[in-house]
């Protein structure tokens, strides 16, 4: 089973890999979007979220402290909901459907996340494929 933990522990991390990398690689863009939705300097923002979610994504692959890296990922998504993807704010019916997506993703990964913290947590050391146990017990 431990190997299925990893897996399901990479799977997840995968959408977070292309997210971070996105911040770097279009950090133009993504920070006048920050800017837009209130958020300045944007490319702090979005430097910053992109490092934090890479720090977050490698404890959780690697096994080192997942316990930590699930709540860092929580700790990013549930600004990212209220305030990057503030659905309630816009009038253009195809903007609000958009960011009400966008809004809903990142409420569900932050429920995985959190689920994945608690998971980790009561497992505890006996996790097995891990460079560490939780942080947190």
């Amino acid at each position: 089973m431990d190997i299925v933990i990893l897996i399901g522990r990479i799977l997840f991390a995968a959408i977070f890999i292309g997210g971070a990398l996105g911040h770097f690689t279009n950090t133009a863009a993504m920070s006048q979007y920050c800017e837009s939705s209130g958020l300045r300097p944007g490319r702090v923002y979005v430097i910053g979220s992109g490092i934090w979610m890479l720090v977050a994504i490698i404890l959780i692959v690697l096994g080192a402290w997942t316990d930590l890296g699930a709540l860092m990922l929580v700790a990013f998504l549930i600004p990212s909901a209220a305030f990057m993807h503030a659905f309630w704010r816009h009038t253009d019916v195809e903007m609000r459907m958009n960011e009400q997506i966008q809004f809903s993703k990142d409420i569900s990964l932050a429920g995985a996340a959190l689920f994945l913290f608690g998971f980790v947590v009561s497992t505890g050391d006996s996790l097995g494929l891990t460079l560490t146990g939780p942080l947190f017990s």
